[in-house]
């Protein structure tokens, strides 16, 4: 992250203008869309030039994604940009700095903007973009607020434009099998669950920063413990929270922000989850128990390389691009005219989770999410 048509017989705006018109056709499968000729992808415009668009976002675009191609960025350095369009095959009119956002409006080339600069300037960088008339994909955390994220809804809406989170491990394969254990047996859901994410937090000065995290580890990782439990109660809502803030053993680092958090979620049928999470530990797992069954997955919530089992034994999968399959299900969505399934009410939700986390551990009493 970093601070802040030819003639072609039918074209790429065309074929969107027509797979819309044809949405909810029997016929209209992922497979139409598969091999599209570069022309017809979706054009993406990266908001943000740091690690993760360059490491992950970028190598998705380039060489994994069916349905979209990297075709601009927003940036705050002209001079990476220009580097980005020579070697990454867009044109240098494709480079906007944050100022020019609002520029977006005319270039047809674009259809998704996604947004990964740092979590307080989502809301401004996602309206922007929704009110240039594209489509948005926010990196998580939604926003650092609910009302930003209610802001940002609207604005989306307003526009007519569809919106998305950087929701990823929605669709990485191990974490579609809670998913569905989760949906499959209700007279046997899951009761328990534990998990914890953290990391030894150096360098990267913003994410210790309050005014442009909104947060600390909650904020950046917590809310992958969030999304996990309400996955493993088939995507309901925490209805109360307990949380403390533990005493910082880097106070010179983490002056205005939590470094070690832990909370518990109370769900509807008085499931638990107890969660921790922190930027000065190890820690990468998750487990969810039923009365006869359970699901751990641990490496849990990085890029690759993930384990999981459950009560019938080890599960293997081949290695997928989680953040390539997360961008193509948005365009395949905007394609056929359906919403994104990892929306932003989704991560509305999750802000609400966050703000009474942070009331909790501020209370230190039991807090409602409202």
């Amino acid at each position: 992250m970093e601070m802040p048509s030819n003639d072609r017989g039918l074209t790429r705006r065309g074929f969107v203008t027509q797979a819309g018109l044809l949405a909810g056709a029997p016929f209209l499968s992922s497979k139409l869309f598969a091999g599209l000729e570069d022309s017809k992808k979706l054009g993406v415009a990266l908001v943000g030039l740091g690690s993760y668009a360059n490491s992950e976002l970028r190598p998705a675009l380039l060489r994994h994604t069916q349905l979209c191609r990297l075709a601009g960025v927003v940036t705050g350095s002209a001079r990476k940009g220009k580097a980005w369009s020579h070697h990454y095959g867009f044109p240098d009119s494709a480079v906007y700095s944050y100022d020019e956002m609002d520029r977006l409006a005319d270039n047809p080339d674009i259809d998704i903007v996604y947004v990964v600069t740092p979590n307080a300037l989502h809301a401004e960088h996602c309206m922007r973009a929704a009110r240039a008339g594209k489509h948005v994909i926010c990196e998580k955390p939604f926003t650092v607020s609910v009302a930003e994220a209610d802001q940002v809804i609207g604005a989306c809406r307003k526009a007519g434009v569809q919106l998305s989170l950087g929701y990823r491990l929605h669709f990485d394969p191990y974490h579609q099998v809670l998913r569905d254990m989760a949906a499959a047996a209700p007279l046997d859901p899951f009761k328990q669950m534990n998990g914890a994410f953290s990391f030894v937090l150096q360098g990267s000065p913003w994410r210790a920063s309050r005014a442009l995290a909104g947060g600390g580890p909650l904020m950046d990782l917590g809310v992958y413990l969030i999304q996990e439990a309400c996955m493993a109660t088939a995507e309901q809502a925490p209805i109360a929270v307990t949380a403390r803030e533990l005493p910082k053993q880097r106070p010179e680092q983490f002056v205005d922000i939590e470094e070690t958090i832990e909370w518990t979620m109370e769900f509807p049928g008085g499931a638990l989850c107890r969660a921790r999470t922190s930027y000065n530990e190890s820690a990468n797992e998750f487990r969810a128990d039923a009365t006869k069954r359970w699901f751990e997955i641990g490496p849990a919530f990085t890029y690759r390389n993930l384990a999981a089992s459950t009560h019938d034994g080890p599960l293997q999968f081949p290695e997928v691009n989680q953040q390539a399959l997360q961008m193509d299900d948005f365009a395949r969505g905007i394609l056929q005219g359906t919403p994104s399934r990892v929306d932003g009410d989704m991560g509305r939700r999750d802000m609400k989770v966050i703000e009474a986390i942070y009331r909790a551990a501020r209370t230190g009493q039991r807090e409602l999410v409202n």
